[in-house]
């Protein structure tokens, strides 16, 4: 890494801290900020306990104490058509391949419960999306007779036939409304459709559409709950328009101007997903933080979905309960036009733009072609470490001759700073300086550039590891799982801002690249030092940089540090390959030879020289100024 570029990562980075640190609360503020949290929070609670009680209990249940008759003429007068559909018990139909196993209830014809067969969790218990009341499906009806009836408090009855599964809601005379699930071998794609049989004249004859409400507690399904966190998120697409998503970090809510195709509950490595063949109207979404608890996040999703009175067609949608793979989701786009085309594996967070576009075309099918020749996921990184670090050979090269080039006229700047020792001097001895490399055929620049054009690769793989279910659960040396933190060391104190900005453990591979880093710079420094006068503290600050890495780095994926730590290594290993194969004293020879030759100047120096004149030229009638006004 160049010298100015690593002075540019850490301006940023001191900016950022010391805007933090001079902005932080004082003490008064941050116990008066929680007073306040905990009063909210309070209320809060008290709300969300009586919406669970009103949720828990139907208009059945309230009139459950009343006698038999009674009971009957009430849900009759209330329901109408559906009145017998107001009582029931609740069962369970269960559809299930090779991959997922799907629970529907007979109350609300909703699925209830689902279980990914290939997956658990961190704690190895399975790996279910949801169960119960986590979840939500309701529909609302309005009867011929303007009676309001919500499908969640209506018992369906089941028809199964193989791998299909027939909810269906009697209203009497042979007319139902039928909710058809069907969930096809080896897939996680669950079709589902809505369809009116013999409700024409029983619902209101100017039902086009249904209100539709969809609801999910998102639970934690990894061992880092904070770094989870920042990938679980609600997800929406609009026909002819690229997937948006609401605040992953606070509380959030939208209102959408257009049609919705699909509407995703997404976690970091698992999406239940609702694709609407027709599309969403009236879409309203919400986003919902759980600061703990076994919960993350709480989504609500509210749609009109068209609906046909009459039965002749059906309403289609798709569930997709799965994980976010990328070849997986992308799979879903084949044989479809660019309409249609949903376009799921967005989902995955590979970047935007550039980043993006390494990680699909380069990235994932590099670790995919890796990955058919080893089973390893460890090593598998790590030659795909060395691979990029093979490539980028030439680019790395080239900023090392720079450094080379700059490091040996180093004599001479020297000279040059002697002969311009004074402050007043400043723009000379810069001048002189930049004389100096372009006869030689040195630029400060040629370093900055080959390191730009790494930047799209490291930071699409620091997009990448984080993100690759491919390394879930797989262990490597001390890391038992390569999608998180590999701690060696752990506590349950809570110590000011360690706990807070750190974390409550020490991750090896974090620490490992830390020193590796620290190494590096050191290495590094001593390599770039071309003599010319620096700023006060730059050493220290450069040194900065790696333990601010650390902190930020502790609590992601071990993968990604391992990345990292290697990547460091083979830097260090090329550095020292470049310092003993390169002769510097040919070198030296070459750019003296270079300062013989006719010079041409660069844009770049023709536009930094008129710069230097124009500021001479202000300096000096500055200083007359001033003389003058002494004299008077």
């Amino acid at each position: 890494m160049d010298k100015n570029t690593i002075i540019g990562f850490i301006l940023i980075g001191i900016v950022l801290f010391g805007f933090s640190w001079w902005n932080r609360p004082t003490p008064e503020q941050i116990e008066a900020q929680r007073r306040y949290h905990d009063s909210i929070a309070l209320v809060q609670q008290q709300i969300e306990q009586k919406l669970k009680e009103s949720v828990e209990s139907s208009p059945a249940d309230e009139l459950a104490s009343l006698p038999d008759s009674v009971r009957q003429a009430r849900l009759q007068d209330a329901f109408g058509t559906f009145a017998q559909a107001m009582t029931g018990t609740e069962e369970l139909v269960t559809l299930e391949n090779d991959l997922v196993e799907i629970k529907l209830s007979t109350k609300g014809g909703r699925v209830a419960y689902v279980r990914l067969k290939e997956y658990s969790r961190f704690d190895e218990q399975p790996l279910v999306l949801f169960d119960g009341k986590e979840s939500k499906m309701d529909f609302t009806l309005v009867t011929a007779s303007n009676r309001v009836v919500n499908t969640s408090d209506l018992y369906f009855t089941p028809v199964k036939e193989g791998n299909t599964v027939v909810m269906r809601l009697n209203a009497g005379n042979g007319a139902s409304l039928d909710f058809a699930y069907s969930l096809n071998p080896g897939d996680y794609v669950l079709d589902f459709s809505i369809k009116s049989v013999g409700l024409n004249g029983l619902l209101s004859p100017s039902t086009t559409s249904l209100p539709m409400v969809w609801e999910q507690d998102i639970r934690q399904q990894e061992k880092g709950r904070s770094f989870e966190d920042r990938y679980v998120g609600l997800h929406y697409k609009m026909f002819d328009r690229d997937p948006d998503y609401l605040s992953e970090t606070s509380n959030d809510s939208e209102k959408l101007a257009e049609r919705a195709h699909w509407i995703a509950f997404k976690d970091m490595f698992f999406s239940s997903v609702l694709l609407a063949e027709d599309g969403l109207d009236e879409v309203s979404l919400d986003s919902h933080m759980y600061k703990e608890g076994e919960y993350m996040k709480h989504f609500t999703a509210k749609a009109s979905v068209p609906f046909d009175l009459k039965g002749t067609e059906t309403t289609d949608f798709r569930f997709f309960f799965g994980p976010n793979k990328f070849a997986l989701l992308n799979d879903y786009n084949d044989n479809l036009s660019a309409v249609e085309k949903p376009h799921l594996e967005k989902l995955v967070p590979l970047g935007w733009g550039i980043f993006r576009w390494v990680n699909q075309y380069f990235i994932i099918p590099l670790f995919n072609f890796l990955g058919g020749f080893m089973g390893n996921y460890g090593w598998i990184i790590f030659w795909m470490t060395v691979l990029v670090k093979l490539i980028l050979l030439p680019l790395t090269y080239k900023s090392y001759m720079s450094s080379a080039k700059m490091r040996v006229l180093r004599p001479q700047v020297e000279e040059i700073n002697a002969k311009y020792p004074e402050k007043e001097q400043a723009m000379d001895r810069q001048r002189a300086v930049m004389e100096l490399y372009s006869s030689a055929g040195a630029s400060p620049m040629s370093g900055c550039i080959p390191m730009l054009l790494q930047m799209p690769i490291l930071i699409a793989l620091f997009m990448f590891f984080p993100s690759a279910i491919e390394l879930r659960h797989e262990s490597f040396l001390w890391a038992s799982d390569l999608s998180t933190y590999d701690a060696i060391v752990s506590w349950d104190v809570q110590i000011p801002l360690i706990s807070t900005f750190f974390g409550n453990h020490i991750s090896l591979f974090c620490l490992l690249m830390t020193v590796t880093n620290i190494a590096y710079t050191k290495f590094n420094m001593d390599m770039t030092n071309t003599g010319q006068e620096q700023m006060p503290g730059m050493k220290a600050m450069m040194y900065l940089m790696p333990v601010m890495f650390m902190f930020i780095f502790n609590s992601y994926a071990s993968g990604l540090t391992y990345y990292y730590f290697i990547s460091m290594v083979i830097s260090i290993a090329q550095t020292l390959l470049f310092r003993y194969t390169v002769n510097e004293e040919k070198l030296l020879a070459k750019l003296e030879e270079n300062k013989k030759r006719p010079m041409k100047k660069s844009s770049f120096l023709k536009r930094l020289e008129e710069a230097q004149k124009i500021q001479e030229e202000n300096l000096r009638k500055q200083k007359e100024a001033r003389e003058r006004n002494k004299r008077h």
